[in-house]
């Protein structure tokens, strides 16, 4: 891949990164309940989401979901059903200040985080669309592909991490304040919540 169109995948890669959905919301939520560090894991989840699209589109996949309404929108229905889910728990989730369950939070296991993070990215069939229309500019046909798609899916992979991580999981720290009373808890948990239904329903209602 030429170094000018690798700085360009570069700045397309790190304007989507910064743009807000599900995943920043689920970054942000675990960096409040479990901390900055161990809220890597859900973010190494939503990676393997997205290598998933990747791979999907790559190997051809993805046209046919793209092209078989039935079939995207039982992945799109199916999703947003997951992001409401996700919304309705966090916000009826009663705060709780106590200690053992403080530390119950905190030391969720990585697997769960994990895969939390791989669902919220993988049902979304608007990322393979989204693949779809963005890997072929800067795919060259007439060049080895295997490597193309691996310094793609590197690059993209490498930007999302470091935008997740060190971009929204730092910004919920400005947020701990919120965690040490009953009041705070309850409105960061009503915010989120209703963060996570309103990305839920706007994956089901925008075609």
């Amino acid at each position: 891949m030429q170094i000018s169109l690798w700085l360009a995948l570069v700045g397309a890669g790190t304007l989507i990164s910064f743009t807000p959905g599900a995943g920043a919301i689920s970054t942000m939520s675990n960096s409040l309940n479990s901390g900055f560090r161990r809220s890597i894991w859900g973010v190494l989840g939503q990676q393997a989401a997205l290598i998933v699209h990747i791979l999907v589109v790559a190997l051809g996949v993805g046209v046919l979901v793209s092209s078989s309404p039935l079939l995207f929108n039982i992945i799109r229905y199916s999703g947003a059903a997951y992001l409401v889910y996700m919304g309705i728990r966090q916000f009826i989730h009663k705060p709780d200040l106590d200690k053992e369950a403080v530390q119950a939070r905190r030391n969720e296991p990585a697997w769960s985080m994990f895969r939390r993070g791989v669902w919220v990215n993988l049902l979304n069939p608007k990322a393979i669309v989204f693949f779809l229309a963005f890997m072929p500019q800067f795919i060259r046909p007439e060049q080895p592909l295997v490597p193309q798609y691996a310094i793609l899916s590197g690059t993209v992979v490498f930007i999302d991490i470091c935008v997740m991580w060190f971009f929204f999981a730092l910004a919920a720290r400005s947020f701990q304040r919120f965690t040490h009373n009953e009041h705070g808890q309850k409105v960061l948990n009503r915010a989120f919540g209703l963060l996570f239904m309103v990305m839920g329903t706007l994956l089901a209602v925008i075609h």
